[in-house]
Formats: C-alpha cells, sequence, structure tokens
C-alpha cells in the first residue's frame, strides 16, 4: 500500500499564515534542503543565486492571474451574488464555467446583473456541480470590450484563508512580474518572490530562462478527501510548453544542469510531458496529472516552492520531490523556526 493521505497531516498554528507578502518580495526567507546531504539551511530568498551556475535553467510559469471574482446581484429579488470565473468555454458565445455562492438561490434561466449601471448581464443556462454553473455572459459590444469590461468589474481573487478585504495592492502583488499569458484565477506562487532586480542579477549571472504556461485552476486547491490517494482526480488545467522551452530545457538535461522549476505548476507541466528517453517535449493541451510518493522526476533536479497546506496534492508533490520523511523534518523546523506559509509566505529550494 502506498502513502495514504493521513501520512500528510500536521498541525499548522494559525498565526504562521501569511496574510501579507514581505516588503520587498525577494526578502522572504528560504529554506534550502540539500536532498543528497540531508541538510536544512536558512537564507533569504534573494541568497538563492549562490546556489546556480551558468547554463543552469530556471522554469518559470508565466500565466497571468485574472480578476476572476465578480459580484453581481439577481434579477426580481436583488440578492447579492458572488460570481468566480473558472474558464472560458466559447469565446463567440460568451460561455463560461463559474463557481456561484450562495449557490442554493440561482437556477438555471436566472439573469444576474453586474456593475452600477447593469451595464453587463448573465443567464445562468446549466448546473454542472452543487456550486458550478454556465452562464452566457450578454453584452453589447466586442469581445476585446466584452473583455475590458469583466477586468474592470472584476477583483483579484485572493485565497479563501485571506480574511482580510482585498486592497488595490493586491493586484499587483499577487502577479508574478514575469507574468504574461492571461487566463489563471491564482498566482504560481514561488514566482511571487522573484524581484525585477533578483531576474537581472540571475541574467548576468549566466542562468538561462524558459518559460512555460500552467493555467492555475481552483482544482489545485481542492481537497483531497479519499484516503487511498490513487483515487483522488485533479481538475484538469490547461497548459502549454512551446519550443523555445524544450530546446533551452533538453539542452540543460544533456550538459547534466540544474533544471530547476520555479513552483508545482511548473513542475506538473513538465511531467506532463515527457518523452521516452526522459527528454521534455512541446505540449499544447490540459493536464489533470497527480503527483505523489512514490514518483520518479524525469525532467526537473531542483525545484523552489512555497509552504503548503496540510493534506494538499502540492504538499503530497514536494514530499514526492524531497522525500517524504526529509520533507516532514523540513516542515516541523519550518513551523519551530516559524516561518510563514501558503501564498504570501516564505519560501523552499529543494536541491
Amino acid at each position: 500500500m502506498g502513502m495514504k493521505l493521513s501520512h500528510f497531516s500536521f498541525d499548522l498554528p494559525p498565526e504562521l499564515l501569511a496574510e501579507y507578502p514581505s516588503e520587498h518580495r525577494d526578502e522572504a526567507r528560504l529554506m534550502v534542503l540539500n536532498r543528497k546531504d540531508q541538510t536544512i539551511e536558512h537564507k533569504q530568498f534573494k541568497d538563492l543565486i549562490d546556489y546556480f551556475e551558468p547554463h543552469d535553467v530556471m522554469v518559470l510559469n508565466n500565466t497571468k492571474v485574472f480578476p476572476a471574482r465578480l459580484f453581481g446581484n439577481k434579477e426580481k429579488t436583488g440578492a447579492r451574488i458572488e460570481v468566480f470565473l473558472l474558464r472560458e468555454l466559447n469565446a463567440e458565445t460568451r460561455l463560461w464555467d463559474v463557481l456561484v455562492d450562495p449557490a442554493r438561490k440561482i437556477r438555471i434561466g436566472n439573469k444576474l446583473y453586474f456593475g452600477e449601471d447593469e451595464s453587463l448581464v448573465a443567464e445562468v443556462i446549466d448546473n454542472t456541480t452543487s456550486r458550478g454553473r454556465t452562464l452566457r455572459f450578454l453584452y453589447d459590444g466586442s469581445y476585446e470590450e466584452f473583455r475590458n469590461k469583466l477586468t474592470e468589474l472584476g477583483e483579484t481573487p485572493l485565497p479563501k484563508y485571506i480574511k482580510r478585504e482585498v486592497q488595490p495592492e493586491d493586484q499587483e502583488r499577487y502577479q508574478t512580474i514575469y507574468a504574461k499569458q492571461e487566463g489563471a484565477v491564482a498566482a504560481p506562487t514561488a514566482g511571487l518572490h522573484f524581484s525585477k532586480h533578483l531576474l537581472k542579477r540571475l541574467e548576468i549571472k549566466g542562468i538561462d530562462f524558459a518559460e512555460v504556461t500552467l493555467h492555475v485552476g481552483l482544482g489545485t486547491f481542492n481537497p483531497v478527501e479519499v484516503e487511498d490517494l490513487s483515487k483522488h482526480k485533479m481538475d484538469s488545467e490547461e497548459a502549454f510548453i512551446e519550443k523555445p522551452a524544450v530546446d533551452t530545457i533538453n539542452k540543460a538535461i544533456k550538459e547534466k544542469r540544474k533544471v530547476c522549476a520555479v513552483g508545482t505548476t511548473v513542475m506538473r507541466s513538465l511531467e506532463s510531458s515527457v518523452s521516452s528517453n526522459r527528454s521534455l517535449n512541446e505540449f499544447s493541451g490540459w493536464t489533470n496529472k497527480f503527483i505523489f510518493p512514490p514518483y520518479d522526476f524525469s525532467i526537473a533536479n531542483c525545484m523552489i516552492t512555497n509552504f503548503h497546506t496540510p493534506k494538499s496534492t502540492l504538499l503530497m508533490m514536494v514530499s514526492a520531490f524531497a522525500g517524504h520523511d526529509f520533507m516532514k523534518k523540513a516542515y516541523a523546523e519550518a513551523v519551530k523556526e516559524k516561518y510563514k506559509f501558503y501564498t504570501y509566505g516564505d519560501a523552499m529550494l529543494i536541491l
């Protein structure tokens, strides 16, 4: 029998949840795990430059978070409804998969109105899950104007555990500085620690960068509810790996250099597209790959990640990469040393 859900449980004191990021992105704390020597060091994020040589590769997820949370009012009753945009199903007919809250009030045929002037309307055309609905947006304007309207009305979807109100700064804080391809409903958080200055220093040192895209969906945060991990189903997320990234990464593998996955989303993307000779292939499509121990990684031999929630799929992947016992030891130390957890928390470099 492999690992069970209960192997990934630990006590996390609530005061270790980071509600705000470090004042300077690259000054978060960094725990460095060396798998070969089984050592743990305590550094600052910007010190990670010391662990890389020229032509080592850092793989970044260039997805961009869009303001996916809208508030609307239901026709007739005027009840306030939160709508969370998950994914666009059809650009032409403006069909979207969404979550609604409170869901019990939202039935097929209902109309929702958004904005002070109610300039955006949506009609519920299907039920997908208990909270999931399919909406058709009705808007007088071009597709581009419609998307601009969504951006104008939407707000940054901060993780649920952050209890404070969203602030204007969150729009910038909750985006990596290299975000380009819009489509995620959550940021690939390991990348939030990079500052422009640190990226420049890495570049000057001769570190190579490769970009992939994985549009983070809410499925990443779905709790695992089965004790037997092989029965857990991951939601599919859209990913793209293009030729320039494939060439850079395969060259580094051939030359036995470091290939560092910046975040669990990058690791999932890379492992979703491995060739039979353990090199990387181009990829365009959906992945529902779920990585948990034991797992044999093919592409990246180094990883940057945040500190994750108990029983999360993210923790399971990190455990598969670091080794389960070593990860448990590191997490116990993180709690003792008061490292900050989750989105705006501190980071870990696993070598």
